[in-house]
């Protein structure tokens, strides 16, 4: 069944408006008729399963069936701090991540970024960021969309650090410290009355400098190892995301 998010005030009492590409896509791509059934979230607090009343070039209009429970989300929140990666490595890290359950993606620029930042042309690639979550979420069924930030200086990146409960930099000359003891503990401990936050920090292509890993841990983060093979960027976020979610109990149980 289709999965869209609508604005807060699209999904209002017994009504839901669909506008834009969302309503494209399910009059020309998928053909919508009245009296078929989709699933919609304001993507906070409230989904809904609702059947088509009316279909318009630019606009859908559906009527509530039932409510959904809001129970797609992980019982664990994770940020992916990744350093900006060449060509569109930020796009498959956020796609694959968002299926895997992150919550923020934070961009940063390092000592070895090779990524030019234009902040002019940055509007433009933010709006594909978030498109490419929002499709992620809804083909994965999630109930929130996961926050893209601004890419940030790696000075701006550490202050954000004690914003997390648990902070990992996947660091490959790492020998000693394996992350699987430091999610037990985070555990175990979690925060009363919210989701334990985990930040997990990954560098580019050229890896980060001692320099940077020597400052991320005296700014409270953890230098973690990610096996003994070496992984591309791209590969370290989803990887680490999927041991999170594995010891949260999130993979299947």
């Amino acid at each position: 069944m289709q999965r869209y998010f609508v604005a807060p005030e699209e999904l209002a009492g017994d009504r839901v408006r669909i506008t834009g590409d969302d309503a494209h896509h399910l009059v020309k791509v998928m053909r919508a008729e009245p009296g078929e059934e989709i699933i919609c979230s304001n993507g906070l607090d409230r989904e809904v399963l609702a059947r088509i009343a009316s279909v318009d070039r630019n606009l859908v209009e559906a009527q509530v069936v039932s409510e959904l429970p809001m129970d797609r989300e992980a019982g664990v929140e994770v940020w992916i701090a990744q350093s900006l990666p060449k060509g569109d490595k930020l796009e498959t890290v956020i796609q694959k991540c968002t299926e895997l359950g992150a919550d923020r993606f934070l961009p940063f620029v390092s000592e070895r970024t090779v990524v030019q930042y234009d902040e002019k042309k940055e509007g433009k690639r933010l709006e594909r960021w978030r498109k490419i979550a929002k499709e992620a979420a809804e083909q994965a069924h999630r109930n929130r969309i996961p926050d893209i930030g601004q890419p940030v200086s790696w000075k701006q990146l550490l202050k954000l650090l004690p914003e997390a409960d648990l902070s990992l930099i996947c660091y490959e000359k790492e020998s000693g410290l394996s992350f699987r003891p430091l999610l037990a503990e985070a555990r175990s401990r979690g925060p009363e009355g919210r989701r334990p936050r985990i930040l997990v920090l990954v560098g580019p292509e050229g890896g980060l400098t001692e320099k940077e890993v020597s400052e991320a841990v005296q700014a409270g983060c953890h230098s973690v190892s990610l096996g003994r093979r070496i992984l591309r960027t791209e590969t370290a976020a989803m990887a680490a995301l999927g041991c999170i979610m594995y010891e949260y109990g999130e993979m299947g149980g």
